[in-house]
């Protein structure tokens, strides 16, 4: 399961995109091989030898194991990460979706956390501190997380660079093209860079050279 094409804007490409870590599927995974145990003794080796009492049995470790191992696996494979070239987006749920979209240029820090576990197994959290309504968002368990926000810097900074050209542009233009202008404007715009009060005091002033 990958993110689609469609919630991409145009011009943006995915730069990486992940699950969390595979450590999240361990005590999952030990569940699992407990439950296979428990149905073992339940047919072999635990007396009463009674059909009815196994089934019944057997039917509470399987609702057990729909809540420790289906469950959690489950949500590991719907939680998704992607840094893009313009936002770091987080998709996480089966049926009902809710995601975190943070536009680059709103990310003022980036903070990595991790224990001697994790250290061993290379995961971790990221807190994102950002501008904006969303203040600080929390990426669990992601997988290299000291590695993640060193190509998040870097990917920022490029697009930081992208942007002061394309601004720089649009200022150079000025009189020349306002139909390439005011594209450029609108991509800016669409990417977050822009406010919509500072993409209409743009247009205003694009239109306004016209006349």
């Amino acid at each position: 399961m990958a993110f689609p094409d469609s919630i991409l804007t145009d011009g943006e490409t995915i730069v990486r995109q992940f699950r969390p870590h595979w450590r999240m599927l361990a005590i999952p995974v030990l569940w699992f091989l407990a439950a296979i145990v428990a149905i073992g003794l339940v047919y072999g080796a635990l007396p009463p030898d009674d059909g009815t009492a196994d089934l019944i049995t057997t039917g509470v470790i399987v609702l057990a194991m729909l809540a420790l191992v289906v469950g959690p696996v489950l949500k590991w494979w719907f939680t998704l990460y992607a840094l893009t070239t313009e936002r770091l987006i987080t998709r996480t749920g089966i049926i009902a979706r809710r995601g975190i979209e943070i536009p680059l240029q709103n990310i003022n820090n980036v903070l990595f956390n991790q224990n001697i576990l994790e250290r061993v197994l290379q995961s971790g959290d990221l807190l994102i501190e950002s501008a904006g309504e969303s203040g600080q968002s929390k990426f669990s368990d992601i997988p290299n997380p000291e590695e993640f926000q060193s190509l998040l810097y870097r990917t920022r900074e490029e697009q930081h660079r992208k942007t002061a050209a394309e601004e720089s542009a649009i200022a150079a233009d000025l009189g020349r093209d306002p139909t390439e202008q005011l594209e450029r404007a609108a991509r800016l715009h669409q990417r977050g860079v822009l406010s919509d009060e500072e993409f209409e005091a743009m247009k205003r002033t694009i239109l306004g050279n016209i006349e």
